[in-house]
């Protein structure tokens, strides 16, 4: 092979015939999946058509919801409610037509379809009020579902329909025509009811309107912990008809249990114990706390352990369960200390406390200072071997690892929430992650080492999308451990402080010990210069860009703004959870506008159902756009673009005759 240099005056070597008929081949290969769908010229050029018609609607409300922390009834209204949209459209078409009691039933039903239903099927049994009912309720509701599926194309809007129905469905969203008058409507009223379906349909098509009210809805982490069922919670979602994921830290806390990580399966409990949420984990995953309550029973039969006070209420005794949660905090700690000692590349010694005990000052060593200890009973610690678990501890942990892997309801919802998942999410000028970019003080991106290797920024995202991938089907040592880190280490995107200061907040009085510095991220976000620099990182437009992100309760009862002083960025963590705070945001991003929804408290569903009670939210416009955005203007915009460039690749195939025209079907 000749090593002399090609000057620019040389032309580019040609390519043989040969590899030009095997590109060639190769591009037919890949179009012939797609000429099975699109038969021939005139179908790609139809399909060309509609898609390019499809460009040209408005683009399709997200709605961004974070940090539900197991609050299942609240946020099962909000989605039901749309973040409060619903009720809006709701009003401009009836308020003026309908009497208070009226209004306040549709919308009830459009709220919660299968609970009015239900008490209607004990109360509605006579064949021909059924039927008057119905003729009402279905004009109404379908009034809805015309403006609703206005936005988007009759294929999209067409397959929110429930499949059973769908044909059905799509006749009656046409009937409001001269051809199709009233007797079109009874005469499908009438088969239902004699068939006892009729309320089976209405409640269908309730669902069909909050389907589509939302074209997507982004979860921006955090489903479990403090919240009474976080299993209700990622269940809910999993019925809805497109739903993101974003990944928080508590969200890969129970995927570590999940996976049968013992330092998280024992903080999972504590947690749960911490908050009386054993139902979710008992009734909701199968996972018996027997072996912790056998162990607290034994070793810890007469501790009074005040040190680890339960809140709220419960069946179980309170000192028990304090006895409970003291236990599994206890294996906790060893545990993590022996996750800590495989790792000396997290640099992560100094948290290692259970061997800076001084049982006869009952002090303990923590960053240098000696603070004396709320509690010094700590039957299961060897002062010689601290993070050796005891005979007994084993055995419980041994089980109780057991049961978190033998859940298959768990298991089933962690592999939906980690193929939905992902580290970050952009969509258009909106940059979605959890918790934070970790940075210096500088702003400069702190590197944090995978696989041997160091990753910062973007790339560490990406890095970290990979071990998630492969930990549900691989379940290493390292990358469990890893999962822990995501957890509570401080270089972790899902955390972003120097520490999780879980033993100094339960064994320690002092409050300088439980202080928990967060990466200078959270300073830093209020400045514009750093924001323009996360955005162009993850290639969003810093000009138009705005970072979302959760994780950090904003206080709004002490008047601390979502929107950072940058314009910029915007915290979404709107402390869903009750004892957070029981408010919480939804990020809606419309065609038009981005808008902030703050929800307030939620009494019960059943208030919603008997008295009409909502949660109707504070709205605060975050963007206006000069123009209505467009399918063009987004992600969907980019694929009918890529499908459209095949489809004339596809027709010209066809014209040359290198694939073969069928009739279509």
């Amino acid at each position: 092979m000749s090593t002399v240099p090609r000057t620019v005056d040389q032309p580019l070597p040609m390519s043989s015939p040969t590899e030009d008929r095997q590109a060639r081949d190769f591009e037919l290969a890949t179009l012939e999946p797609l000429a099975r769908e699109v038969p021939n010229s005139d179908s790609a050029v139809a399909e060309i058509a509609r898609l390019s018609a499809e460009l040209t609607l408005p683009k399709g409300t997200i709605h961004v919801i974070s940090d539900i922390h197991g609050e299942d009834k609240k946020l099962r209204h909000v989605i039901n409610n749309a973040s409060g949209t619903l009720r809006p459209l709701v009003e401009r078409l009836f308020k003026d037509r309908m009497s208070p009691e009226q209004f306040q039933e549709i919308l009830t039903l459009i709220f919660y379809p299968a609970e009015v239903i239900d008490r209607l099927q004990q109360t509605l049994r006579d064949p021909q009020k059924q039927k008057e009912y119905a003729m009402r309720t279905l004009h109404d509701l379908f009034n809805v579902v015309r403006v609703l599926a206005a936005r988007r194309s009759l294929d999209a809007a067409t397959r929110v329909l429930p499949a059973e129905y769908r044909e059905l469905l799509a006749e009656i969203l046409h009937a409001p025509s001269t051809e199709r008058d009233h007797a079109y409507i009874e005469a499908i009223v009438d088969q239902l009811v004699r068939r006892g379906r009729v309320l089976h349909l209405i409640h269908l098509i309730g669902r069909v309107i909050r389907n589509l009210a939302i074209d997507e809805l982004i979860i921006a982490g955090d489903c479990w912990d403090r919240g009474p069922r976080g299993d209700h919670v990622v269940e809910y979602l999993m019925q809805q008809p497109n739903v993101s994921f974003v990944w928080g830290n508590h969200d890969v806390a129970w995927l570590g249990a999940c996976l049968g990580h013992e330092a998280l399966v024992c903080h999972v409990l504590r947690i749960s114990l911490r908050y009386r949420r054993l139902l979710q984990l008992e009734e909701g995953y199968g996972i018996p706390v027997q072996p912790l309550d056998l162990l607290a029973r034994t070793v810890y039969a007469n501790d009074p352990a005040t040190s680890f006070d339960v809140k709220g209420t419960g069946m179980r005794e309170k000192v028990m369960m304090a006895r409970m949660q003291k236990a599994a905090a206890v294996m906790q700690f060893k545990l993590e200390g022996q996750v800590i000692a495989r790792h000396p590349e997290w640099k992560m010694e100094h948290r290692r406390l259970l061997h800076r005990i001084n049982y006869e000052t009952g002090t303990i060593e923590v960053d240098g200072i000696n603070y004396p200890l709320t509690d010094v009973h700590f039957p299961t610690i060897d002062p010689a071997n601290p993070y050796e678990l005891t005979a007994e501890e084993r055995l419980c942990v041994r089980r109780l690892r057991h049961s978190f892997l033998a859940s298959q309801k768990l298991w089933r919802q962690m592999r939906w929430m980690i193929a939905q998942g992902n580290m970050y999410l952009r969509r258009e000028e909106h940059l979605i992650f959890h918790g934070c970019v970790p940075v210096d003080e500088h702003g400069d991106f702190l590197a944090m080492t995978i696989d041997g290797k160091p990753h910062t920024g973007r790339d560490l995202f990406k890095a970290i999308n990979s071990v998630i991938y492969r930990v549900i089907d691989t379940r290493t040592r390292e990358d469990l451990d890893l999962l822990w880190y995501l957890w509570s280490g401080p270089e972790s995107p899902l955390f972003g402080k120097d520490r999780i200061a879980t033993l100094e907040g339960s064994l320690i009085a002092d409050k300088r010990a439980h202080l928990e510095t967060k990466n200078p991220y959270f300073r830093l976000i209020h400045e514009a210069w750093f924001c323009d620099k996360i955005l162009a990182e993850f290639g969003v437009d810093p000009a138009q860009g705005l970072i979302v992100n959760g994780h950090v309760p904003v206080e709004v009862e002490k008047g601390e703004s979502p929107l950072k002083r940058s314009g910029k960025a915007i915290t979404i963590d709107g402390a869903f959870s009750e004892s957070l705070g029981d408010h919480g945001f939804t990020l809606v991003l419309e065609p038009h506008r981005t808008f902030l929804a703050l929800h307030y408290h939620f009494e019960s569903v059943e208030a919603a159902i008997m008295r009409g009670a909502d949660i109707i939210p504070s709205i605060t416009v975050v963007r206006e756009w000069d123009r209505t955005k467009t399918v063009a203007d987004s992600r969907r915009g980019r694929r009918i673009r890529s499908i459209i460039e095949q489809l004339e690749r596809l027709i010209a195939a066809y014209q040359k005759h290198e694939l073969q025209e069928r009739p279509s079907v």
